[in-house]
C-alpha cells in the first residue's frame, strides 16, 4: 500500500485556499464530472436558499468563505459553484458522505476511531493536509479534493480531535452550512471554545461531531454531539459508544431525517460489537492505549453481521459510499496521536503535539 499523500498549507485564508486548490486541481474536474451528487447540487445555482447560506457563512466565518473562494480560483471554478458543493448536505440531504465512529474514555485519555466513507471514485485520490493558519493553532486533517478540511477526521495543535458523521436532515434552515462549522472547530483554541461554537452558532443542517480534548482543568474528555438545525445535543462519552449516520440521542425523534439501510445496519452491528470492546478500555487501571486503539480499528474493519457491513467496499453499495480510510485518534494531555489505515495497512502514524494558544 502506497503511503498516504500529505501536503502543507499555511498563511492567510486566501493563501490556504490557493494551496488546497492547487493540490486538488489534478483530480477535481474528473471527480466532479462523474459525481451524481454534484449534478443534484448544481440545480440550486442562483437560488434564494443558496444566497442565504452564503450570507450566514460570511457573517459568522468570513475567513472560511475567503478560503473557499481562493480554492475555487485555483481550481478554475466559479466561487459560487464551489460554495454550493460545500453546502451539499444542506441542498440534497442524502449526500454520499457516510462514516462510522467509535469513541471511549480511558484512564490515560480519550479514544476516537473512525471510518471515512465517501464516493468510491475518491479511493486513493484523497490526502492529508497539515494547515497552519495565521494566528490559529493549526491542524492535520484528511482532505477531499475541493472541500474545506474538517468534515472528515482531524487533530489540532490545541489538542482537539474531531471526527464527523453525515446525518441526513430533511428540513434544513437558513444558517451556517455544516461544513463551514466543522472547519471552524479546527481553529478553536480550546475544548470549551469548540463546544460553545457548536452550541451557539445558528446551524443550517447537521453533523454528528465526535470531539475530544483536554478541558481547562486538565482532564481529557470526549463528546458525542448531534449539532443540527433544530438542536445541539452534547453527550459526554465514558464507556465505548458508536455512531453511524442518523440521529440517535434523546429528542431526535422530533427531527425529520433519512435513515438508510446501511446506517441502520451499521448502528445495529456496533451495538453487537461494543460489549466485547469493554475489556480493551478499562477505566480503573492504566490501559495500553495502542492496544485499545487497535481493537477499535479492527471493529471498524468488520464485514460480518446480518445486514450491510461496517467496512464498506462493495462497488454497488446502496448509498454509493466506500470506506476511504480508517483513523484512530488517541487524545492525551500533551496532544493527539493519529494513525490512518487504508487497505488494511497503516499509511500514516503521527503525533500532533499541542502548542500554546496564540490568544
Amino acid at each position: 500500500m502506497q503511503a498516504l499523500k500529505t501536503f502543507r498549507a499555511g498563511g492567510t485564508p486566501e493563501a490556504i485556499g490557493r494551496q488546497l486548490g492547487a493540490f486538488a486541481k489534478p483530480v477535481f474536474a474528473s471527480y466532479m464530472a462523474q459525481s451524481s451528487a454534484w449534478r443534484a447540487v448544481s440545480r440550486w445555482r442562483g437560488s434564494a436558499f443558496a444566497r442565504e447560506l452564503r450570507a450566514a457563512a460570511e457573517r459568522y466565518f468570513p475567513a472560511h468563505v475567503a478560503e473557499l473562494d481562493a480554492m475555487a480560483h485555483a481550481l478554475d471554478w466559479p466561487a459560487d459553484d464551489l460554495f454550493l458543493w460545500n453546502c451539499r448536505g444542506e441542498l440534497i440531504h442524502n449526500a454520499p458522505d457516510g462514516c462510522t465512529t467509535l469513541a471511549a474514555r480511558t484512564a490515560s485519555g480519550g479514544l476516537i476511531a473512525h471510518n471515512e466513507d465517501g464516493d468510491p471514485w475518491l479511493l486513493g485520490r484523497c490526502g492529508v493536509v497539515e494547515v497552519e493558519p495565521e494566528g490559529k493553532p493549526g491542524f492535520t486533517s484528511f482532505y477531499y479534493p475541493g472541500s474545506l478540511p474538517g468534515h472528515t477526521f482531524a487533530a489540532t495543535r490545541a489538542g482537539l480531535a474531531q471526527a464527523i458523521n453525515n446525518v441526513r436532515i430533511r428540513e434544513p434552515r437558513a444558517g451556517v452550512p455544516r461544513m463551514i462549522l466543522a472547519r471552524a472547530v479546527l481553529d478553536a483554541a480550546s475544548l470549551e471554545d469548540a463546544l460553545a461554537l457548536l452550541r451557539d452558532t445558528p446551524r443550517a443542517s447537521g453533523f454528528h461531531h465526535t470531539l475530544g480534548g483536554t478541558d481547562a482543568a486538565g482532564v481529557v474528555r470526549v463528546f458525542s454531539i448531534e449539532a443540527t438545525a433544530r438542536r445541539c445535543s452534547p453527550v459526554e462519552v465514558e464507556a465505548p459508544s458508536g455512531h453511524a449516520n442518523h440521529l440517535i440521542h434523546a429528542g431526535c425523534e422530533h427531527e425529520p431525517q433519512i435513515v438508510t439501510d446501511s446506517s441502520r445496519d451499521r448502528q445495529a452491528r456496533l451495538a453487537e460489537l461494543l460489549p466485547a470492546l469493554l475489556p480493551d478500555v478499562p477505566r480503573d487501571s492504566p490501559p495500553a492505549p495502542k492496544a485499545a486503539g487497535d481493537a477499535f480499528v479492527r471493529a471498524l474493519q468488520d464485514r460480518a453481521g446480518a445486514g450491510l457491513p461496517i467496512f464498506r467496499d462493495d462497488p454497488h453499495d446502496p448509498d454509493d459510499e466506500n470506506t476511504l480510510a480508517t483513523a484512530c485518534l488517541r487524545v492525551e494531555p500533551g496532544g493527539v496521536a493519529l494513525g490512518v489505515w487504508q487497505g488494511g495497512a497503516c499509511v500514516l502514524d503521527r503525533r500532533i503535539g499541542t502548542t500554546r494558544s496564540p490568544h
